[in-house]
């Protein structure tokens, strides 16, 4: 279905299995928030908050929940309108196509394989044993490491450094600036100076996974670091040697993950969220934005730590008096003896 220029509205509702309300025959040309959106477009309202723009919106139709339909004339009724939004979006990929074959700046060595099918763009970089499967498209400046694999159907953007001995596996996409498989920062002190450990493990990577801009993965110390199949990592996320993450869990921007530590299937991390080495995180674990994680986590659910935003002023406050809990635990807990002491008597 994808590749079209417009789309029946009727149609679409199939595409995303969702009761289609209005005319089956309107034409959807593109989408939109729905503040912006315009005739021919198609909307969506996923969070009660933007109710209120259901009543200026232009566009010709909106996917939302069954309790605003009343609100529209063409509605797509979805109990999850921010999926059914996610696949029509889909259908309007507007990214540009890289051009077909191997660039003739790119330097490819002699033993590399590579599927007649890939797309190489100018100047990137295939060395030694490298495997590069079936419709794979690496970007302009990429550098694809000694004995790398890459799994058919993925996407290696611009400037991306992987890096030897990384296994990708298929429709993977790796954002520009990512480096995949660089050392982990391992080093044993003599008294003076610090040693260097060698980093003789790899990186392997599961399927449709999606790494985002400018983050790193480190390779593991003796065994391999691994990400699990359908992980999505956004950008400038630091993940250290030895790191496992379990299939389908999600890592916003600014998250720190230091060596060795495993995360669980279907976890979720806010943005800024730091996790000490050596630590395990259940299945479904879900951190708040900016906690820092210094213990294991053993059961699902959510997790927070650090101090919410408030007024500068009460924060200093707040600060000063924090300094004092120790004290005024004890305090406290003399008064309690006390009072325990006065009603026994």
């Amino acid at each position: 279905m994808r590749g079209n220029s417009s789309y029946l509205l009727g149609d679409l509702a199939t595409y995303i299995d969702a009761e289609l309300k209005g005319d089956p025959q309107c034409e959807i040309v593109g989408i939109a928030g729905l503040p912006e959106a315009r005739k021919g477009q198609i909307s969506f309202l996923s969070d009660s908050l933007y109710e209120s723009d259901l009543t200026d919106t232009q566009a010709s139709a909106v996917i939302l929940e069954p309790q605003y339909a009343d609100q529209v004339s063409n509605a797509l009724i979805s109990s999850n309108p921010y999926l059914g939004f996610a696949k029509v979006s889909q259908l309007f990929e507007n990214r540009p196509m890289p051009g077909s074959g191997i660039h003739s700046s790119a330097i490819i060595a002699d033993s590399a394989q590579i599927h007649e099918s890939v797309s190489v763009g100018p100047h990137a970089v295939i060395a030694d044993g490298v495997m590069i499967g079936e419709g794979v498209e690496l970007g302009a400046g990429s550098c694809i490491g000694v004995g790398s694999c890459i799994g058919k159907g993925s996407r290696i953007a611009a400037n991306v450094t992987i890096h030897h001995r990384v296994v990708i596996g298929e429709d993977v996409i790796i954002h520009s600036g990512a480096v995949i498989g660089a050392d982990g920062f391992g080093f044993a002190h003599d008294g003076e100076q610090w040693v260097k450990i060698a980093q003789l493990g790899g990186v392997q990577i599961g399927n449709r996974v999606e790494i985002g801009a400018n983050t790193t993965v480190d390779r593991g110390a003796l065994a391999d670091t691994i990400i699990g199949e359908g992980v999505k990592i956004d950008n400038q996320v630091m993940v250290a040697h030895n790191v496992k993450i379990g299939a389908h869990t999600a890592i916003a921007a600014c998250v720190g993950i230091s060596g060795s530590t495993e995360i669980g299937r279907n976890c979720t991390l806010a943005g800024g969220v730091g996790l000490v080495g050596h630590i395990k995180l259940a299945d479904r674990v879900h951190v708040t934005g900016m906690t820092m994680v210094t213990k294991s986590i053993d059961q699902a659910g959510s997790y927070s730590s650090g101090t919410a935003m408030m007024p500068t002023g009460l924060w200093r406050k707040n600060s000063v008096r924090i300094k004092h809990l120790d004290e005024l635990s004890k305090r406290i807990r003399e008064l309690e003896k006390q009072l325990k002491d006065l009603k026994s008597n």
